[in-house]
């Protein structure tokens, strides 16, 4: 690498390179995060967390390697907030790549594959199910996972034909 391109990459970028690239996956940084473009993930009717989910839609990413990257912000009922730019299978398995900083900016080192929780206040078993998994298989471009984000559900998790009781 040349000291041009050392220059350009952020310190999380330097950080964890190389237990990506081991890991098979592109090295993918993540995004500064725009409050502009939060949208709130609409959790369903089994949902009884006071926390409220935002995706920052321009945030979100497709890869080739089939895992869909997004920046989530989750606030506490009394303002408080964690910030995450986290990566999801559709297999049902997701990962915290990068902590957001209270001063801005980006920290942490990206943690294992984990299973998406079970507990429908968590906010990946909704982005899994209705956002970013359509029918169990993953997005195909970054701009249908955007469009899926600022359109409150993807088109093709039919949440017409839930039962009344999981209907927004």
């Amino acid at each position: 690498m040349s000291a041009a391109q050392a220059q350009i990459q952020s310190d999380w970028e330097r950080a964890n390179e190389d237990r990506l690239r081991q890991a098979g996956e592109k090295l993918v940084p993540p995004p500064p995060l725009d409050r502009k473009r939060l949208v709130e993930l609409k959790q369903g009717v089994g949902s009884s967390s006071d926390f409220r989910y935002y995706v920052d839609w321009g945030s979100v990413s497709a890869g080739d390697d089939r895992i869909v990257r997004y920046v989530l912000v989750a606030r506490s009922p009394s303002g408080v907030e964690s910030i995450t730019f986290e990566g999801l299978r559709c297999q049902g398995e997701y990962r915290v790549y990068a902590v957001g900083r209270p001063e801005g900016g980006w920290g942490g080192q990206p943690s294992e594959w984990r299973a998406v929780p079970r507990n429908p206040n968590a906010a990946q078993p909704t982005l899994v199910k209705d956002y970013f998994c359509p029918g169990r298989a993953v997005v195909r471009t970054s701009a249908e996972a955007q469009q899926a984000v600022r359109a409150g559900g993807h088109t093709g998790t039919h949440r017409e034909n839930r039962p009344i009781g999981e209907q927004y």
